[in-house]
């Protein structure tokens, strides 16, 4: 049994990753496919069973020479039932029986978790998160997500929603959130959310700032802008990286007095900012947190990139291996 393998997909909105992993986290084949959202996403269970089988063909392996396959998927899913709705961004209007239809197709067995779930796996596993039992990881992309894993289990909550970092309030009667709600760190600390308080902030400021020049002639700016030219000592810059690392110092701050984990892991897009964002928000999260979590909770860097999906998907397989 110690030698049979794990499969791990990563599905998103643009592309789907795959690996072959050993059970101790080695990945030994990588590859990606596009994802097809044509015909309300019906092409893509179809695409990756097709794939898997045309890999294992490729590399004259057997569906006995695995474990099972693990998956990541955006959407609401149910672990239980294998199942995911709402997963717009792929197309899917109706639920998707993805265990159903994958373990029919590849003959192996199928676990599934949130895309956001799954790369805290990965990055507690194999990443930043060095497999302590209490990790909590936020990704910073075009949204906020997040997934945390206490005593070593990933959290799910009544109805999936647990580690919905992104829907924390930071601001009470704040930005309007796509949720239907107020105030949420996705407002302020997403790739749009950065951009938003810019916007915001250069209406108000006064001095010299290129940044407030460009917003002032309607030029399109970035998040990444916004920390580029921050870095570049740009006063407006700086002050809106310092707002959002407070709201995001805020944030985990109260995921830290709630639940102490050893990290909490900053991934995403937005995360490229590095150290230069890390030490800014590290500095409002000890202010917000109290001596004892101060004390022993770190934040840290992501450090998988664009495999922790892969890598914590793959992990879920593992399951499996103790039934």
């Amino acid at each position: 049994m110690t030698d049979k393998k794990l499969i791990g997909v990563d599905l998103g909105g643009t592309t789907a990753k795959f690996a072959i992993m050993t059970m101790d986290g080695e990945i030994q084949q990588r590859w990606s496919i596009d994802t097809d959202i044509l015909d309300e996403g019906s092409h893509i269970t179809p695409d990756i069973i097709e794939s898997i089988n045309h890999h294992l063909d490729l590399y004259n392996m057997t569906p006995d020479d695995f474990i099972g396959i693990g998956m990541g998927t955006p959407g609401s899913v149910n672990s239980q039932e294998g199942t995911v709705i709402g997963a717009y961004n792929l197309n899917w209007k109706t639920p998707q029986y993805l265990r159903r239809d994958i373990e029919a197709g590849t003959h192996m067995k199928l676990a599934i978790d949130n895309d956001a779930n799954v790369a805290a796996l990965g990055e507690r596993w194999k990443g930043a998160g060095e497999n302590q039992p209490d990790v909590a990881f936020v990704t910073l992309g075009t949204g906020v997500g997040g997934g945390i894993v206490a005593d070593g289990h990933l959290l799910h909550g009544v109805a999936g929603s647990a580690g919905e970092l992104g829907h924390v309030t930071v601001e009470p009667h704040g930005y309007d959130c796509t949720c239907g709600k107020q105030g949420c760190l996705e407002t302020y600390a997403s790739a749009t959310g950065v951009v938003r308080v810019a916007r915001d902030m250069a209406e108000e400021y006064a001095g010299n700032s290129k940044l407030k020049t460009m917003l002032d002639d309607g030029e399109e700016i970035s998040s990444k802008l916004v920390f580029d030219m921050a870095k570049d000592a740009d006063a407006l810059a700086i002050k809106v990286v310092d707002r959002v690392s407070y709201y995001l110092g805020l944030a985990l701050g109260n995921v830290g007095n709630m639940l102490n984990p050893s990290y909490i892991v900053i991934g995403g897009g937005v995360s490229a900012a590095g150290e230069f964002l890390r030490q800014q928000v590290e500095s409002y999260f000890e202010e917000f947190t109290f001596p004892n979590v101060k004390k022993t909770t770190k934040i840290r860097l992501a450090n998988l990139g664009n495999v922790a999906g892969v890598i914590g998907a793959a992990s879920l397989a593992l399951q499996f291996n103790q039934q």
